[in-house]
């Protein structure tokens, strides 16, 4: 089932001379098993769009539909109970190193599994599984958080949310104050992860990154949906009229067609796909 948002306003310090529109009659899908992208100017709503999919905030006004889970403006119609919600959509928030808090990394894993019912063994295999998964060895497991580094912590976390096995995984700006060599590291695992069947919903301002991972993009202006289309075909037009930068692979393949070059440019994801592209494409007189 898709992610539905019908009609979804959210009013920030409604009332009062804040009062502030995030989002304005927002009507959208996000796919099951796709890798979307959500993007878009600063403070066009994403961090909001995003709060409402495991109800850290609930509508001003409309619906959002998440397997049958209702979060409703509609206080009668909204579903109470959370938990299996937040246990079905995980999310991972900007700096999410910042949120370790227990003595030892598997502890600190293991707390999301047994806040959501598991018993301490099956709760420390699920954390044991996670950490694999993030790349983090045995000999993590007893080390306390923060005596890692950046990188590390930032692993460490992401295993907290892996371990409950989300259906979901929301990321935002997941490579925030990572170099391009941990920027990469990041994405990668969170590639495998979506190879391994789970729907990931990425929040960035990195079109590089948009264009070597994700599947659809949604593009947010001013609290409404702007466009909701495939990579190739966002970065296919003027991307400055968002606030966006056109990705540098794009940029240089469409300097090759200027000297007369034909690209795929739904093939164009990486490095490695653009010189692909060069040796197969025919330069024409």
């Amino acid at each position: 089932m898709p992610i539905t948002f019908h009609d979804v306003t959210y009013i920030y310090s409604p009332k009062t001379p804040m009062e502030k529109k995030a989002l304005k009659g927002l009507n959208l899908e996000i796919k099951e098993g796709t890798f979307t992208a959500l993007v878009g100017r600063t403070g066009c709503g994403k961090s909001t769009l995003v709060q409402h999919l495991n109800a850290l905030l609930n509508p001003s006004e409309g619906l959002v539909l998440i397997d049958g889970f209702h979060n409703d403006a509609d206080k009668k119609k909204r579903d109470k109970k959370t938990k299996p919600l937040r246990k079905n959509v995980g999310l991972v928030f900007q700096f999410p190193e910042y949120q370790l808090f227990e003595q030892t990394v598997e502890k600190d894993v293991a707390f999301g599994p047994k806040n959501f019912g598991d018993d301490n063994q099956t709760a420390l295999e699920k954390a044991h599984e996670a950490l694999k998964q993030v790349g983090l060895d045995e000999s993590f497991y007893e080390r306390s958080p923060f005596e890692l580094s950046g990188g590390e912590k930032r692993r460490v976390a992401i295993a907290g949310i892996l371990a409950i096995k989300p259906k979901y995984l929301v990321v935002d700006e997941p490579t925030a104050g990572l170099d391009p060599s941990g920027s990469k590291e990041v994405m990668d695992l969170f590639q495998k992860v979506f190879e391994a069947g789970t729907t990931l919903i990425l929040v960035t301002h990195d079109m590089d990154i948009v264009l070597s991972y994700c599947t659809d993009v949604i593009v947010l202006d001013h609290g409404q949906v702007a466009q909701i289309c495939k990579p190739s075909d966002l970065f296919n037009q003027a991307v400055e009229q968002y606030s966006l930068q056109t990705p540098m692979l794009y940029s240089f393949a469409s300097r090759l067609e200027q000297k007369g070059y034909r690209f795929n440019h739904e093939q164009i994801k990486d490095v490695a796909s653009l010189a692909s592209a060069i040796v197969q494409g025919r330069k024409h007189e």
